[in-house]
């Protein structure tokens, strides 16, 4: 995509969505950093289910450290990779109360020192929770930045490090989350639905569904190869 493909992108995405916000629910942003960390290969609604009542219940490390590992589990146990997640939780916890008084640091190095949170974890913490120009590359963002053709890589830091070069203001802060909530909704997985995309005449993706119910080029193949061994089962019955 050109610079003013780029720009144009965003601006009808912002037209539609002025306020961009995540679709965690949290109350503070250590509450924001932990429902992050639960996110991880989680969906949000998932996350927000199992955090309603815990966070009615903790709002700062020194409780989440008081309530302890087996007491977090009881209330994430419907989150993938639960047991885990819970260890690190707490541990993050033990260290924001001895490290920062209980405060969690604006600084990207010193959140990913924490235990759980990695690079991602931490640029959403600091662009949701401090307003920085930070690109969380999940797998939404990773697919929409490759498909479109605005910032091409083989992994989430390359893919990162275009977007820091190409995306233009006024879009800095909310690009992340109009790129993930157009992956979610719009530019999906299996069949992105490009039929009602409202910047498809700027992507760069040429295998575009643009009639509802259409499928990609790739989908039909796939559908095609497992279609095909039933057909032969059925004409060597047929033959014996």
């Amino acid at each position: 995509m050109k610079k003013d493909q780029i720009f144009e992108f965003f601006r009808r995405l912002a037209e539609l969505n002025p306020d961009p916000v995540t679709e965690l629910e949290f109350g503070n942003v250590y509450q924001l950093l932990v429902a992050v960390t639960l996110s991880a290969q989680s969906t949000d609604v998932g996350v927000n289910k199992a955090t309603r009542a815990l966070f009615r219940e903790v709002t700062t490390p020194q409780q989440m450290v008081e309530l302890g590992e087996e007491g977090l589990k009881e209330h994430i146990k419907t989150i993938g990779l639960f047991n885990s997640k819970a260890k690190n939780v707490i541990a993050l916890s033990q260290m924001l109360v001895d490290r920062y008084g209980g405060e969690v640091p604006q600084d990207r190095d010193a959140l990913v020192e924490l235990p759980g949170v990695g690079r991602k974890t931490a640029n959403v913490v600091m662009n949701c929770a401090f307003g920085a120009e930070t690109f969380a590359v999940d797998t939404h963002i990773f697919r929409v930045a490759n498909r479109t053709g605005m910032a091409k890589g083989k992994t989430p830091l390359a893919v990162e490090k275009g977007l820091e070069k190409k995306v233009p203001n006024p879009f800095r802060v909310g690009s992340h989350h109009w790129m993930i909530l157009h992956g979610r909704y719009i530019c999906k997985a299996r069949t992105p639905e490009c039929w009602r995309c409202p910047v498809v005449d700027l992507c760069g993706f040429k295998d575009k569904v643009l009639e509802k119910g259409a499928k990609t080029a790739a989908a039909k193949k796939a559908a095609a190869k497992k279609v095909a061994p039933k057909k032969q089962a059925g004409a060597a019955k047929g033959q014996a």
